[in-house]
């Protein structure tokens, strides 16, 4: 006879909440769930486990006396409304771990061979003026409008962008997914991007689901958190005008470090038409249309109501001509793990000082082929 477990119908309850599953699906996969919710049967062990899996809750939440109250290890600045969002998901929570856990083992690799602490992390507050910012980020990342002017499209510059702030110091994580897991996509409506202070090894993670000409607004804006030093969640866009101040703060410098102000004011032509005119500054300041659009009301030049109403038709082309792609594998792995922590945790795994076990959890692989290959790939002997 199979031994069944008394698991508290309230904990069933936010475990089902909790994983944002559809209740579909969660009673095809486990029939007797309403029974077991309800107090009416009881689960046995085995089912405990592979509810667990499925909902992705540690196995431990289940044989608790009441749930527990999640907080996000990251100060929270995702709002709707002047409201906050509530609780976060287990894609969420685990994508921060995740990352907490290879920014806690850079920092020590970043001691343990004398790498100097990152001078702009915490350098200025919100009080300093948004253009001088934007101007020293962009001093600072060797990203201004002349070493964008050799990318063919803006899409080239958004690598140029990562590979720039990379090598800055900054670890820079893109990833659609949660570690290297294809059925477990992020949700850019939850967040777009956070940010994790440190000054020996800041870390920006961007939610690579977010269309591709979001992202380069949303690395932006989390590295003028970095430069205030401060760990946060945001789902900023160029669209919607944030509620907090900080949040405000980020945004406007990430427009002014993208798109200066005075520069657009004197390219603008005020009696060219909109479209092709939101097309040629694209490719001039080699960002996405929807930047451009954002900068052009913020110098005035497009109404608010116009604002609007374009940037929304923008992104609907956007999302029709955006595909995703499979691609390469290892370049694919090499921006998810970002490129600076995965070429230190290979080269320290090879040299003996990492174990394989530790170094495989956290790319999220599992063969030791991958693991030499990912290495070749980023010219890790």
């Amino acid at each position: 006879m199979m031994t069944r477990v008394a698991i508290g119908p309230e904990i069933l309850g936010w475990a089902r909440e909790r994983s944002r599953l559809p209740p579909a699906t969660l009673k095809r996969r486990f029939p007797k769930f309403g029974q077991w919710e309800s107090g009416k049967a009881q689960p046995t062990l085995k089912q405990v486990e592979a509810l667990a899996k499925a909902t992705h809750t540690p196995i431990g939440y289940f044989f608790l006396p009441k749930p527990i109250v999640e907080q996000l290890p990251l100060p929270d600045f995702r709002t709707i409304r002047n409201a906050p969002l509530g609780r976060p998901s287990p894609d969420l929570l685990d994508t921060i771990y995740s990352c907490q856990e290879r920014q806690a083992w850079y920092r020590d690799f970043a001691q343990s061979v004398g790498e100097e602490k990152r001078p702009f992390v915490g350098s200025v507050t919100t009080r300093a003026r948004v253009e001088e910012v934007a101007a020293v980020m962009r001093q600072t990342l060797r990203f201004d409008l002349d070493a964008r002017r050799d990318c063919l499209t803006w899409t080239d510059a958004l690598r140029l962008f990562i590979a720039d702030a990379d090598a800055a110091g900054v670890l820079v994580m893109c990833n659609g997914v949660v570690m290297n897991n294809n059925r477990r996509k992020l949700d850019p409506e939850e967040f777009r991007g956070f940010a994790i202070a440190d000054e020996l090894a800041p870390l920006v993670f961007i939610n690579g689901a977010d269309t591709k000409s979001a992202q380069m607004f949303t690395l932006a804006h989390e590295l003028a958190h970095l430069w205030l030093g401060q760990s946060a969640v945001s789902d900023a866009t160029a669209r919607v005008l944030p509620d907090q101040d900080t949040e405000i703060w980020c945004n406007k410098v990430a427009a002014e470090f993208l798109v200066p102000l005075d520069v657009l004011r004197a390219d603008a032509r005020k009696d060219a038409a909109q479209d092709a005119e939101v097309g040629r500054l694209a490719r001039r300041f080699k960002v996405s249309t929807l930047v451009i659009l954002r900068r052009m009301s913020d110098a005035g030049v497009v109404s608010k109501t116009a604002f609007a109403r374009a940037y929304d038709d923008e992104l609907t082309r956007l999302l029709s001509i955006e595909r995703g792609g499979g691609g390469n594998f290892y370049l694919t792995q090499a921006a998810r793990a970002g490129k600076r922590f995965s070429r230190a945790l290979i080269a320290s795994t090879l040299e003996g000082q990492t174990l394989f076990r530790d170094a495989f959890r956290m790319l999220g692989i599992s063969k030791i082929e991958t693991f030499r290959e990912l290495g070749k790939s980023l010219d890790v002997a």
